[in-house]
């Protein structure tokens, strides 16, 4: 299935406070049509408001980012009445990585919808196999890879990447403590990151997301992904239209391979950012799936 949401500049960028006063309004306005806007905004409150016991949403960062990049979707999730978690992500092997959330997600009790965004989603994809308290997978402009894809294979299956090309023009690489053989640390060159990462988003915070990025080994890039959780486990997907890191093309390619729910936003790479009112909408369409 496919839904599509257009969403105008000037209401992307929302401050977290008045969010968490009006989530309602907030996710209201992102939908369009005076019938969709009505029907979201039921489907809001009636998030907040049903009786019982509402999944715990985990939220799943990428590479070249931390959990902060969700704290505007954590708000809008939070005033509707779901309790968040945003664990880190180490991004020192997808292996490793995958790991690590599985073992975070045995001490949470209860139904769980976990959200992947970008490496994210590999990360998902692998930590949930074999969880029963996984209900949903939401991928938000995220990787969704099969047995055996790696995070390189997949970025270049269609052309475009920004990520794409001479890696010495795209990354730095630095050494780490205690690396095997050959492992650097990757950045993203500052002077790269913020028109293929955080287009869409204004100059100067751009600049801070570029700074503050965390590493992602190197490694990583031509790790084999395992069974994937999505065979078992329903899933959505978020396609950001003006996606300069993972071409629109592959992320439909990938959500339809593994049978996901796509809907489209007008939305760049960072969407969960850019766009947080409608991330948060679609986690809630999963959480109220899983009932």
């Amino acid at each position: 299935m496919s839904l599509r949401i257009v969403q105008r500049p000037t209401w992307a960028r929302l401050a977290i406070g008045a969010a968490m006063l009006a989530v309602a309004g907030s996710l209201l306005a992102f939908i369009p049509g005076g019938s969709a806007r009505a029907v979201a905004a039921n489907q809001v409150r009636a998030a907040a408001s049903t009786a019982g016991t509402k999944p715990t949403i985990v939220l799943e960062h990428g590479a070249w980012a931390d959990s902060g990049s969700w704290n505007a979707v954590t708000a809008l999730l939070e005033a509707a009445g779901y309790t968040v978690d945003a664990p880190p992500n180490p991004l020192r092997g997808l292996s490793y990585d995958s790991s690590y959330l599985a073992n975070f997600l045995s001490t949470i009790s209860g139904p769980v919808v976990l959200v992947g965004h970008s490496y994210g989603g590999m990360v998902i994809t692998n930590a949930a196999v074999g969880d029963p308290g996984v209900k949903a997978l939401v991928y938000d402009d995220a990787y969704i890879p099969d047995q055996t894809n790696t995070l390189l294979g997949l970025t270049s299956q269609v052309p475009g990447s920004c990520l794409g090309g001479d890696s010495a023009t795209v990354f730095n690489q630095v050494p780490y403590p205690g690396a095997p053989a050959g492992d650097v640390d990757l950045y993203v060159k500052q002077s790269v990151f913020p028109g293929c990462f955080a287009n869409g988003l204004p100059a100067s915070e751009a600049a801070v997301l570029a700074a503050t990025q965390r590493p992602l080994a190197a490694s990583i890039l031509n790790e084999q992904s395992g069974p994937p959780a999505w065979k078992s486990i329903p899933s959505w997907a978020i396609v950001g239209t003006a996606d300069h890191v993972i071409p629109v093309g592959e992320q439909l390619n990938m959500a339809q391979h593994a049978n996901a729910h796509v809907i489209k936003i007008s939305a760049p790479h960072l969407s969960m950012i850019s766009n947080p009112a409608a991330v948060a909408w679609v986690i809630i369409q999963a959480a109220r799936a899983t009932r």
